[in-house]
């Protein structure tokens, strides 16, 4: 999620508090926890500002501090440029997942906070081969493995085209094509299909594990 700014307080996730989304205030009953200013007339996003605006914020749940970057013309409205600390919400998975797959998700969540579009791509790749390895499917290629687990069943034919479209091939293209421009959509696109797979194979793990016994995958 985009930070957005209320005055000088901002809306984004905490990363202490589990990437909840929260509220980041500028001042308590005490008053304001303190900034800095900077004189300095410039152009923001096409717009004239007089000045740059530094703010220590606090997070309304955890108490966490965190810094805004606002550009103002001597008082609000203020327009927000950067927050720190970035956070993504976590995503829910389920209690079933291996502990180092969900640390892989994790740590991709954890790139793409910090806008690290490329790094995230690239182990959202890894955390879905990961995850049809641990559910029986060792053989051949990652897109072999997607081609399989559709055709046995554990999850659907549209899932499958997703698991190719939104993770495989980013992924492939981070790590073996020419360097481009990850976009943050299709970050997004991935942490969220990424979490299906994770959903479809261990939501309901009594029954995709007779699946998988039946198709010989697992013991």
């Amino acid at each position: 999620m985009v930070p957005t700014a209320n005055g000088y307080s901002v809306r984004a996730p905490c990363p202490d508090c589990g990437g909840a989304l929260s509220n980041w205030d500028y001042s308590d009953a005490r008053g304001e926890f303190g900034f800095v200013l900077v004189q300095a007339p410039h152009t923001f996003a096409n717009s004239p500002y007089a000045r740059v605006h530094y703010r220590m914020l606090r997070c309304a749940g955890c108490g966490r501090a965190g810094l805004a970057k606002f550009h103002d013309n001597g008082g609000l409205p203020a327009s927000l440029e950067w927050f720190f600390p970035r956070s993504l919400q976590t995503a829910a998975l389920p209690t079933g997942v291996p502990e180092s797959i969900v640390r892989e998700y994790r740590e991709a969540e954890l790139c793409a906070s910090a806008d690290a579009w490329r790094g995230a791509s690239a182990l959202l790749r890894s955390v879905l081969e990961k995850t049809l390895k641990a559910n029986g499917y060792v053989a051949g290629s990652l897109e072999n493995k997607i081609d399989e687990a559709a055709a046995d069943g554990v999850i659907t034919k549209a899932r499958s085209q997703k698991a190719h479209e939104d993770i495989r091939v980013l992924g492939n293209e981070v790590v073996h094509d020419e360097w481009r421009l990850v976009e943050q959509g299709e970050v997004v696109s991935a942490l969220h299909y990424a979490q299906r797979v994770l959903e479809d194979l261990y939501d309901d793990r009594s029954t995709v594990e007779g699946m998988l016994r039946g198709k010989g995958r697992i013991k």
